[in-house]
């Protein structure tokens, strides 16, 4: 397996994560395969079946969460502030130049990226061009949607 970027934060994340499957999330999937075991035939039993599909999804997770944490690189961000050079776990403000809107980031490794929280991926189009960029740089990043003009605004502290 390559390697996991994560933010301390998100190394963290995954730790409580793993804690409470192997806890609590075990401890309430064992009770469901017991009550559905208790409905009788195995075998025509819907409620065992999906309590079985939990199970196989949970033991997944866990053993992918597993993995991504003994891969894991923790990128550190403390000391950034004195970095004029994008990198991992860099908040930027840029600009969309073709609709002349400011937008915020913070560039995390893939297990982190979200979107919807403004984080996106190194390896995402946009993240990879931002990477290495200064304040002032203008980029042109390949989207599916077609080419994209962004320039760097600043590298929040």
């Amino acid at each position: 397996m390559e390697q996991t970027i994560l933010t301390k934060e998100g190394y963290q994340k995954l730790i409580d994560e793993l804690d409470y499957l192997k806890s609590t999330r075990r401890q309430e999937v064992s009770e469901h395969l017991k009550v559905a075991r208790g409905f009788g035939d195995l075998s025509e039993n819907a409620e065992y079946d999906a309590a079985k599909d939990e199970q196989r999804e949970l033991e997944a997770r866990i053993t992918t969460i597993e993995a991504q944490l003994k891969n894991a690189q923790v990128i550190e961000t403390e000391g950034m502030e004195q970095s004029d050079v994008i990198g991992l776990g860099s908040t930027v403000k840029v600009l969309d130049e073709e609709f002349d809107e400011e937008m915020q980031f913070t560039i995390v490794g893939t297990v982190e990226a979200n979107p919807r929280k403004n984080r996106i991926s190194n390896e995402s189009p946009l993240g990879a061009s931002l990477i290495g960029s200064k304040v002032g740089d203008r980029l042109a990043v390949e989207t599916p949607g077609g080419t994209v003009a962004y320039k760097v605004l600043e590298i929040v502290r």
